[in-house]
């Protein structure tokens, strides 16, 4: 269990379910956390959960070992402003950001500030999140074990270089939502075809986690999985053939092409 005071700059979706699954899994004592936002709503959030709120950003980053930036993109450069000042001296700090580099938080805070960069996913709700972590050159091992810790503890955590996080925010980061807008799709089709709409959801639901737990717990990749299911000749093969006719490739490849320009753009904005 870590010891060190683990502080939250922002009490949102994502910081939210980070923290709760810490929580639930005992990374972290409840007496050890302390959140801030400006949000009234997310401070009573916070208070049903019992966990405890600082009366300022200022508070907060003064008593925190290490500070998890947790605030939108577009704010990051105010919120570093306030608390530049009152910074606990020798904190880590974790920005889960999108688009925010090092190089911008560093800029703000001082070049020895011990920066790492998280891109998390929502899916940390149910304790199985996906991450990429960089860090500053600033980081020893211990900062970047401690980072692993919390990440892994609750998903799964892969150390990348920081020019390919914006790819990592394209790939898990959004990534839920593709997967989401797929079993949408896939239970209005099977509406189409005269299922009833609540046996589509269960079905499409429950065969989105089998995938994707056959996939983390198989030896095999997804192109063996893949070809494994599909016979020559049958309704999966039927099927495969319609997406590549559709160009599904072209379209996944266009998305992620965006995703990745929209956090360079929020990077930009910050």
């Amino acid at each position: 269990m870590m010891e060190k005071t683990l502080g939250f700059l922002g009490y949102g979706n994502m910081g939210a379910a980070i923290l709760e699954g810490l929580l639930e899994l005992g990374v972290v004592a409840r007496d050890k956390v302390l959140i801030f936002d400006p949000s009234p709503e997310r401070i009573a959030a916070a208070a049903s959960s019992d966990v405890r709120a600082a009366s300022s950003a200022i508070d907060l980053a003064a008593e925190s070992d290490v500070l998890v930036l947790a605030v939108k993109p577009q704010i990051m450069d105010a919120a570093l402003a306030e608390i530049k000042a009152d910074l606990k001296p020798g904190a880590l700090v974790i920005s889960i950001a999108a688009g925010i580099t090092i190089d911008f938080i560093q800029a703000r805070l001082g070049a020895e500030a011990r920066v790492i960069r998280v891109m998390p996913n929502t899916p940390y709700l149910v304790h199985a999140g996906a991450a990429g972590i960089a860090a500053s050159d600033a980081c020893g091992p211990e900062d970047r074990a401690l980072a692993h810790t919390l990440f892994a503890s609750i998903g799964v955590a892969e150390e990348v270089a920081e020019k390919d996080m914006d790819a990592v925010t394209a790939l898990s980061g959004s990534g839920p939502a593709y997967f989401f807008r797929m079993v949408e799709c896939l239970v209005e089709a099977a509406v189409a075809q005269g299922l009833e709409r609540g046996v589509a959801e269960k079905l499409a639901g429950q065969t989105l986690y089998g995938a994707g737990k056959l996939l983390m717990e198989s030896p095999d990749d997804a192109a063996t999985l893949r070809a494994k299911v599909t016979s020559p000749g049958g309704t999966t093969a039927a099927a495969l053939a319609a997406f590549e006719a559709e160009g599904l490739p072209r379209v996944v490849s266009a998305a992620v092409d965006a995703a990745v320009q929209r956090g360079k753009e929020l990077g930009a904005q910050g």
